[in-house]
């Protein structure tokens, strides 16, 4: 079965405190789009394609039947973040805690990789990724 094409990602977020969340995004260095937002959400773009949507609880749960987990509650789910050098990784880390986020895995090398961990201030994970290519290459050949 051939796999269908997708353009963009939409990470949708629940938050308690929709200015508290917009300063820590804008904080990491992610752009608000004034686009898709209104007095009960905000989004940043991440990247080109990728989008994180953060929504008041009360609107997170408009669009489910399910309730949100709660604010730094039980973990649902973990976004990794790829990057492009160990030293991003370290200025995002940066970011993350000057903003408002918490370490949730120190920054390390495990072989090949290099990366670490971070929740925004509602307990919402965030690891980060740096792959060295030549070592990746390697490995590839092997």
């Amino acid at each position: 079965m051939a796999r269908l094409q997708h353009d963009m990602i939409f990470i949708n977020l629940p938050v308690t405190d929709l200015a508290t969340s917009k300063r820590f995004y804008a904080g990491l260095g992610f752009k608000e789009n004034e686009i898709f937002r209104d007095e009960h959400t905000a989004s940043f773009e991440v990247s080109d394609v990728i989008v994180v949507m953060l929504l008041e609880t009360e609107r997170f749960n408009s669009f489910t039947k399910r309730p949100a987990v709660e604010s730094n509650g039980s973990r649902e789910v973990l976004n990794c973040l790829s990057v492009c050098s160990t030293e991003d990784a370290d200025e995002l880390v940066r970011r993350a805690q000057e903003f408002g986020g918490v370490v949730t895995r120190e920054l390390a090398a495990e072989g090949p990789m290099y990366g670490g961990a971070f929740d925004d201030p509602d307990g919402h994970g965030w690891e980060l990724m740096y792959f060295d290519p030549e070592a990746l290459a390697q490995l590839q050949a092997e």
